[in-house]
This record gives structure tokens, sequence and C-alpha cells, in this order.
């Protein structure tokens, strides 16, 4: 009687340096050009600056939203924190699309950033609402607060999104550098072989 089990273990495909290098390319989040418009730019400076500053104007007006929302008290204040908010967030909008613009050619939807463009909107469309109910008297102000929170909710998702590329960069540089130091071992241990 024979054994049908006679297969031995598969070895993976080897692949070529080449081939690797082009896979990692295609996952990577800049290529070594846009990474150095990227780091160019003023555009980039402007984000890492505006970006705090809309996260702290965020954590004041939560607190005053959730206040007035509980106590009745504070509408006035809950509103101005929520238009500095919204100011903030068109302006990063703007100069965030100029910095896409400057790092991979396009104003918007980047594939590197579709998912973080694509969210952004639906932040934008709510703080929106919010400021139409606000300028044009819609709805009552807990109706108004709500939407706010929704614009948050969803700006946090957001944020989290570019928190999470921002260490998806890290990561890729390191490697890149990683690489390029091991490249230049073996171009060294190269030239002494030959020589």
């Amino acid at each position: 009687m024979t054994r049908m089990d006679h297969t031995s273990p598969v070895e993976p495909a080897r692949t070529s340096p080449q081939a690797d290098t082009e896979r990692k390319a295609r996952y990577a989040l800049y290529t070594a050009e846009e990474r150095k418009r990227r780091d160019e730019t003023v555009w980039t400076l402007v984000q890492g600056v505006l970006a705090p500053l809309q996260f702290l104007v965020f954590l004041v007006s939560l607190v005053l939203v959730i206040r007035t929302l509980n106590t009745g008290e504070g509408a006035f204040a809950a509103d101005v924190s929520i238009v500095v908010k919204t100011f903030f967030l068109y302006t990063i909008m703007v100069t965030g699309a100029i910095w896409e613009k400057v790092v991979f050619g396009k104003y918007l939807f980047a594939d590197a950033f579709f998912w973080e463009d694509a969210i952004s909107m639906i932040v934008i469309a709510l703080h929106t609402l919010y400021m139409v109910m606000l300028l044009g008297n819609y709805g009552t102000l807990e109706g108004r607060l709500v939407v706010a929170l929704a614009a948050y909710s969803a700006y946090v998702i957001n944020a989290g999104q570019f928190i999470w590329k921002l260490r998806m960069a890290r990561l890729q540089a390191e490697a890149d550098a990683k690489l390029e130091a091991g490249t230049a071992a073996n171009d060294t241990q190269d030239m002494a072989v030959a020589a």
C-alpha cells in the first residue's frame, strides 16, 4: 500500500531585491520624491502647527458644549468655541489641500490620504451644518449642540486616522534608513571583496 503524503514542504518563493523594492514602494506612504517635497514645503510646518492648536480648541469646546448640555448654562461660550473650532477646521482643510497638491499633485483624495480626506468631508459637512443652524437660527440650542458633538466625534476619528498615518510615515522613514544603511554596508563589502 502506498502512502499519498510524501509531499515535501513548499518553500516560499524567493524574490529579487528589485522585486522587494518595488513591492515596498507600492505600499509606501510616500515615494522618495514625495517625501522630499513634503520635507521642503512650508505647508508641512503650517499643518504641524495648526493640527495641535485645533485639537486644543476642540478640547476646550468639548468641555463647554457638554457643560451647556448638562446645565443649560454657557450657551454663548459654547457657540463661540464651536465657531472658533470650525474656523480652525476650515483653515487646516484649505492649507491641507494645498499641502496635498504640493506633495502628491492633487488637492484632495490622493491615494495615500484618500480615506482621511473622505472622513474629513464628513467632518466639514457636520461643522457646516452646525454653522447653518447657528447663523440661520434653525432648530433648538440642544439640537445644534448635538450636531456639534456629532461633528466632534467624526473629527476624533479623522484625527486618529492622521495620527496613524504619521506613525506609518515614521515607520517607513525608519525602514528606509535601515535599508539604505544595509545597502551602503553591502556596497562597502562588495568593494572590499573586489579589491
